[in-house]
């Protein structure tokens, strides 16, 4: 029998016994569908930390130098906690000859953040997210402004004060009101408001606009650190290419400067995307892991039931494979037949659950934080072990059909 041949008739049953054939799908169908649903929730989820968190604080094709890690997305013990805390701090003195030994075409600037009281006249005083930073850290960035302009370079050099603010900062201070020419005043000192930065989003409801950005040589500095201290300073290679050069080049220069010997630790923090994301990356294979071991509960419950539903099919239709054989059927014929009909099944009920999947994630999606991103190997890997079930599944039902007697079958009533 030809396999187009096996499959129409397949079809031909699902269409005959539409009831039978549905519980048939059900148990492959559930399966499928929550692994393709936990699936996209959890590559979404990798997504949005990659490029939503921690693609806004760490920029792109970047790492920070700092005394100790930014971002610690994870379980970090007390004694390692307190072993940071004896670092020795980033100092200005520092980044000249780190900066010096960088490869060509990279970027570098250095900044310090805290949080400090701001007030205006125009609204009630709160802290926000005040930064002193020199003059490539919004090219680095890769922020602009809504309205108004940069510091210009002559600032950056003599340390004006002068701020660009983020939109929500303007939205509670200077509410239905042009901040710029305005003073704002940041840990009691005045600033004048230059520009107003591009909306920068947020994550898990997270505002990224909340901030105000002066040059690291203005006022602001006594007020984020102790003199000459700077929190970080972030190092741009031209490519990706390019960062492992430029980590190399400045852990070699800190580690002569901090005078280390070469059995000891480096006593600064590099800090990449990657290295932030790290402890996340190994959660989500666990719950990837998780996403398809729990589902393969329902499939084996789904294989169970094909495999219990074609039996009844094949001690039903006795008869009618008693009459094919007596046409000269093969036995490879009849098991063609019965093995292409279970695995059209469970391959039909795998493309429903990978649908239903999707569906559900997108409502997920709509109706709570959790992103969804849907992921082809997922799709392709519902489908194939849907298949996979079937064939599983309909195996000895098959066999039992393709060995039957001619003579028995064609007495069976």
């Amino acid at each position: 029998m030809p396999f187009y041949e096996a499959i129409r008739l397949a079809f031909a049953q699902i269409r005959v016994q539409k009831l039978k054939s549905f519980f048939t799908l059900l148990g492959v169908m559930i399966g499928v569908m929550f692994l393709i649903a936990v699936v996209s929730i959890v590559s979404g989820m990798g997504n949005y930390m990659k490029d939503e968190l921690v693609g806004k604080l760490i920029a792109l094709n970047s790492f920070e130098l700092r005394q100790r890690p930014n971002l610690n997305i994870g379980d970090v013990n007390e004694a390692e906690r307190r072993s940071w805390r004896t670092r020795p701090r980033i100092y200005e003195y520092d980044i000249p000859p780190v900066v010096a030994a960088l490869a060509p075409g990279t970027l570098a600037a250095e900044y310090s953040s805290n949080n400090v009281s701001a007030e205006s006249q125009y609204g009630t005083p709160r802290r926000v997210n005040a930064y002193g930073v020199s003059d490539q850290y919004f090219t680095i960035k890769r922020m602009d402004v809504a309205l108004g302009r940069l510091p210009s370079p002559t600032e950056y050099a003599l340390g004006s004060s002068v701020v660009v603010i983020g939109k929500d900062v303007q939205d509670h201070f200077f509410p239905n009101l042009d901040p710029l020419g305005r003073q704002i005043k940041l840990a009691g000192m005045p600033y004048t408001i230059i520009g107003v930065a591009e909306t920068q989003g947020s994550a898990f409801g997270m505002s990224f606009d909340g901030f105000v950005v002066a040059p690291a040589r203005s006022p602001i500095r006594r007020q984020l650190n102790p003199h000459g201290v700077v929190d970080a300073l972030i190092v741009q290679s031209p490519t990706e290419a390019g960062i492992n050069d430029n980590e190399e080049r400045v852990r070699e220069v800190m580690r002569a400067r901090h005078q280390l010997h070469p059995e000891q630790k480096d006593d600064f923090t590099m800090e990449t995307s990657d290295s932030a994301l790290a402890f996340w990356k190994k959660i989500q294979g666990y719950l990837v892991l998780a996403g398809i071991a729990l589902p393969a509960i329902g499939l084996v419950v789904g294989a169970i039931v094909i495999m219990n539903i074609m039996l009844v099919a094949v001690a039903e239709r006795t008869r009618e494979i008693g009459i094919r054989k007596a046409l000269g059927a093969r036995r490879r014929d009849i098991l063609r037949q019965f093995l292409v009909e279970s695995t059209t099944l469970a391959t039909l009920g795998a493309a429903i659950g990978v649908a239903m999947g999707f569906g559900f994630a997108k409502i997920i999606s709509a109706l709570s934080p959790l992103p969804a991103a849907v992921e082809l190997w997922s799709v392709l890997l519902g489908v194939s072990v849907g298949a996979g079930v079937g064939i599983i599944a309909g195996v000895y039902p098959a066999s039992r059909a393709a060995l039957l007697d001619p003579i028995a079958a064609l007495r069976q009533e």
